[in-house]
């Protein structure tokens, strides 16, 4: 999964900041500035024990620690629908998981996380072209929520942690309740800030989840899977501008980027529940740093693994578009929809608009207005685009046309972005182009 997503500090650094002798004044004044980064580490955060001891951390063939129930072959198997994007059908399966597994906390949390990352791709907001457009973070981009499904996953998030601190209560040192608290934590964070948009309330839940995952590798060094989390708070961190850094190291808050890869690669390697996740979120944070030769082996390595997994060869394609190989990025764009669109059902539930609209930023970076106008025109039509896909690809496609001189075309398309509603962003620049055609600006 995409759980992590790119942006540059300067999209999201916010007003001036001051230092102050006060370090309560110092912590909430970096609270609300940290609130930006939140989407940044959060799509990051991107998984029969019948015959084992059910409550105690075993080591893995490969000598990592890890909750027994992790290598489970049901697990393993569930995992793979999950990575292959059939939540249905891994819904099923981590259902029966956990009716067998009743008081163990990381059973939840297989249904926690599949719930969390169904929603997310139903709202395409694991699509990372979303996250490199200037002020995203900043600006308003409201999405669909889907009540029925965020009160399910706020009924798996506090069983989780319910079931959690009945082990801690019992024995505070139990290192898999602990990691298994951190990690239904970390993705109500996720949820909480990608689609509520709380993000004060989701950077206080990202710290309890570092908190966590601290102190299970207190007790245990080698639970190889906590240094996702470590990983990236530790690279999200070291990115903040000078005077944020500044700022966090007056409230004993630091981080360094090249610790955090170095911590992403060992759980890419090595995790057991996380280095899908790990890999993902290495390929990310190294596509920001435009060492796009070594994301694109690391995502290569994951398609390979996972070849029905759309997103994978969705990012493919992503990354040779941002490292300027615009034509074979068209071609992996129309390759990607060729065999997404295949009778046989290659992917189990591809979102083709966000090939179409990737197909429409590279064909728009090579000056193929024509090709770029009707590849976003297509994303808009798609059953699965979200209302939020649709504006994006509406708009784009309006400027697409007024480049190409057809100007009634266009204004259909800004119209298209209002009807949708006029508070956002997308729907701003669209009221702007109905007086002014887009001159390519």
């Amino acid at each position: 999964m995409l759980q992590v997503l790119s942006v540059q500090p300067r999209q999201i650094f916010v007003g001036n900041l001051y230092l102050s002798n006060s370090s309560n004044h110092a912590r909430r004044v970096l609270y609300c500035c940290l609130s930006r980064y939140m989407q940044f580490g959060l799509l990051v955060v991107i998984l029969s024990a019948v015959a084992l001891p059910v409550f105690a951390t075993v080591k893995a063939p490969n000598g990592t620690d890890t909750d027994p129930l992790n290598l489970a072959p049901e697990v393993q198997a569930a995992y793979q629908h999950f990575y292959d994007l059939d939540y249905a059908n891994a819904q099923t399966r981590f259902e029966k998981i956990a009716a067998e597994h009743p008081t163990d906390p990381m059973a939840v949390d297989y249904l926690l996380n599949n719930s969390v990352f169904r929603e997310l791709y139903r709202l395409d907001l694991l699509d990372t072209t979303l996250y490199v457009e200037d002020g995203f973070l900043s600006g308003k981009h409201p999405v669909t929520e889907n009540m029925q499904a965020t009160r399910h996953i706020q009924v798996f998030y506090q069983r989780a942690v319910e079931l959690s601190n009945r082990r801690l209560a019992a024995n505070p040192n139990d290192a898999d309740a602990l990691f298994a608290r951190g990690f239904a934590t970390s993705l109500e964070t996720i949820y909480i800030g990608m689609v509520e948009k709380k993000y004060i309330a989701a950077l206080h839940m990202a710290s309890a989840s570092r908190k966590d995952d601290d102190a299970v590798l207190k007790l245990d060094p080698n639970y190889v899977d906590c240094y996702l989390i470590v990983g990236v708070h530790d690279y999200v961190l070291g990115s903040l501008t000078l005077p944020l850094k500044v700022l966090a190291g007056l409230v004993g808050i630091h981080g360094s980027k090249s610790k955090g890869i170095k911590d992403l690669e060992w759980v890419g390697r090595d995790g057991i529940i996380n280095s899908v996740s790990a890999r993902t979120s290495l390929a990310i944070f190294l596509r920001r740093e435009a060492q796009y030769p070594k994301a694109i082996t690391v995502i290569d390595g994951l398609a390979r693994q996972y070849p029905h997994n759309f997103l994978f060869a969705l990012e493919q394609a992503n990354l040779l578009k941002d490292s300027g190989q615009g034509m074979r990025a068209i071609a992996a764009y129309q390759a990607l929809l060729r065999l997404a669109t295949a009778p046989g059902c290659y992917y189990p539930d591809p979102h083709l608009e966000m090939a179409y609209y990737g197909l429409g930023e590279a064909a728009r970076g090579q000056r193929h207005i024509e090709q770029a106008a009707s590849a976003y025109e297509s994303a808009t039509t798609q059953p699965t685009a979200s209302s939020l896909m649709k504006r994006r690809a509406h708009l784009a496609a309006g400027e697409m046309l007024d480049l190409l001189g057809r100007r009634a075309q266009a204004k259909q398309q800004y119209d298209a972005v209002l009807a949708l509603g006029t508070d956002s962003d997308q729907a701003e620049r669209a009221a702007k182009l109905e007086t002014s055609p887009y001159r390519g600006k």
